[in-house]
């Protein structure tokens, strides 16, 4: 069932085009890996998925809807389309819990009882339970990361993006944030995931994108992608960024 599509997405920055054409459908249960170089587009077509940005042209219909109209309830939108991003964005001066509470008991206005009871389940499904009451900057990067995506998932929302969530992380804090993003798909967790973790890419994604100058230039299941690339511009990066030969 196609939960999300993009159609002839445009986005520019001033004069430059940064996304152009974009097409894509996600259905309930994807797991989608969008590589390529820095700067190619990739976190801006996040960042217009969730509506953080405008897109100048196309749309994005989302549950059969088009959440590029100007009569789109934008904060229904980011309910139902989490974000997690590369530098956590937790508010210091609250504690883990806190955090997590936030934005529940004001948008949704929820008893504070039954958020105070889903932040300790979350805390516990990411292995943080003992850190509900510490401040983010006593915290490691990949703990606090996976806060973050305990913040995004309170919200209950139907779709989860991340940006790049393990970039700054070490091997040890890498797998950590890797083995939820697992436990997620396991739990049937829709995702798209702009990573340069080719492992993740490999064994978890369902299928990959790969972008080049703000277009998509090639999309395949994960297998055919890494065995089997179409596009010359794609056999390069696996080539001399990722060191396979193809």
């Amino acid at each position: 069932m196609c939960m999300l599509e993009i159609i002839n997405l445009r986005k520019n920055f001033k004069n430059s085009r940064v996304l152009y054409n974009i097409n894509l459908k996600v259905n309930k249960g994807d797991i989608i890996a969008i590589l390529g170089h820095s700067g190619c587009g990739k976190s801006t077509l996040l960042r217009c998925i969730n509506r953080l940005l405008k897109p100048d042209a196309g749309s994005i219909i989302f549950q059969g809807q088009d959440i590029c109209s100007k009569d789109a309830d934008l904060q229904k939108v980011r309910e139902k389309i989490g974000i997690v991003f590369q530098h956590y964005n937790l508010f210091p001066h609250l504690t883990v819990r806190e955090n997590i509470m936030l934005a529940p008991l004001k948008v949704k206005r929820t008893s504070k009882n039954i958020i105070e009871a889903e932040t300790m389940f979350l805390l516990e499904k990411v292995g943080l339970l003992n850190k509900m009451n510490v401040y983010p900057n006593m915290l490691s990067g990949g703990e606090a990361q996976r806060v973050a995506i305990a913040r995004s998932l309170i919200m209950r929302p139907d779709i989860m993006l991340f940006d790049e969530p393990t970039s700054a992380l070490d091997p040890k804090m890498t797998k950590d944030v890797l083995d939820v993003m697992i436990h997620l798909k396991e739990s049937g967790m829709t995702m798209i995931v702009v990573t340069h973790e080719i492992a993740f890419a490999k064994e978890v994604a369902n299928r990959v994108v790969f972008m080049h100058s703000g277009s998509i230039v090639e999309e395949a299941s994960s297998d055919i992608f890494f065995s089997h690339p179409q596009e010359q511009v794609t056999k390069d990066f696996l080539k001399n960024v990722i060191k396979i030969e193809v």
